[in-house]
């Protein structure tokens, strides 16, 4: 018999080890979790981020027969909150809940990031959603979006809008939706919505894209109007309103704007830790209590998905907005 050649040896060596990875990776998760499971927040209280991960967590904790804390880490655009996930060891122990903003708005804003929001996360789950509801004034003349593109058509540069910042999704919707329609309507840039709003009442500004959360409270009030809302159907919170797909011009018919959260974890996490995570997260996020306490913050779950598709949305949501920004000529600025 032929002695075994040094390729033949090596090549042994190599499925040896590699099957060993395997055990490790499987009895690792297998095992997981043996102790609490922190759940990271790169903003404060009371964002769509820490509202969704309460929601969850308790219930979650059940699930995995552990308790799940809620770590708040907000600052520096959400930089804190991201790198203190980067850094973690990536074994299922600490995960992050975010909105989309450390993913697809930092990188258009930022020439620099103290993370990868490509190379450095797992994306796990996506679990929340809210859309963005163009609201007008109620001195404002038109009362649908056709009317609005027409009057804006007819005297270009008359109109003006209110965003809550540049680069915000509240700006690059609007942005959108000019590179849409073509119409020429100015930004004004407001501290928060309240101010925005508080102008829009006394008739200083007559147009704004403002979250769900907070432009439905004046619309229900009486104290603005509706035209649209940005998701690709309607809003159970506003039934009544129109999608843009919906306004009859054929430029919007595939416009389709939505802020969302979810779950990821540091990048080398075991795919069968990822895998409990997604099953346990999505059967939780459809529990109908859930779904209830998710409705009276405003927002919507996301029907179950596989952490693949999370992948495709943010890599879809990134280029959409990145060419956005480039239309609007939003150029980004040092940290």
């Amino acid at each position: 018999m032929a002695a075994p050649s040094i390729f033949s040896f090596r090549f042994a060596l190599l499925l040896g080890a590699l099957a060993g990875v395997l055990v490790s990776s499987a009895a690792m998760a297998q095992a997981w979790p043996a102790r609490p499971v922190r759940v990271v927040i790169p903003f404060p209280t009371g964002n769509a981020a820490d509202i969704t991960a309460r929601t969850l967590s308790d219930r979650l904790g059940q699930r995995l027969g552990q308790t799940v804390l809620v770590d708040n880490r907000p600052g520096a655009a959400g930089f804190l909150g991201m790198e203190a996930v980067m850094k973690s060891a990536p074994d299922g122990y600490t995960v992050l809940v975010t909105s989309l903003s450390p993913f697809v708005i930092n990188p258009i804003m930022f020439k620099k990031l103290p993370y990868d929001p490509v190379k450095d996360y797992q994306p796990v789950a996506l679990v929340g959603w809210t859309g963005m509801m163009l609201v007008a004034s109620p001195s404002f003349p038109a009362n649908t979006v056709a009317e609005l593109v027409a009057l804006a058509k007819a005297s270009p540069g008359k109109y003006n809008y209110a965003h809550i910042g540049i680069g915000t999704l509240s700006q690059l919707t609007m942005e959108a939706f000019r590179e849409a329609t073509g119409v020429e309507i100015i930004g004004v840039p407001y501290k928060g919505s309240v101010q925005a709003q508080t102008d829009m009442l006394g008739g200083q500004v007559p147009l704004m894209f403002d979250g769900m959360t907070t432009a439905n409270v004046q619309v229900k009030a009486g104290k603005l109007k509706a035209l649209a809302v940005s998701s690709p159907r309607r809003s159970i919170f506003a039934p009544g309103v129109p999608t843009l797909s919906e306004s009859g011009l054929p430029s919007l018919r595939e416009m389709d704007v939505v802020g969302w959260t979810g779950l990821f974890a540091p990048a080398g996490t075991p795919r069968a830790i990822v895998d409990r995570l997604n099953a346990d997260t999505m059967a939780v996020a459809q529990s109908q209590d859930i779904k209830d306490r998710f409705a009276a913050q405003n927002l919507e779950v996301f029907p179950p998905s596989a952490p693949e598709d999370f992948v495709a949305y943010i890599r879809q949501d990134m280029a959409k907005w990145q060419r956005v920004a480039k239309a609007a000529k939003i150029e980004p600025q040092d940290p």
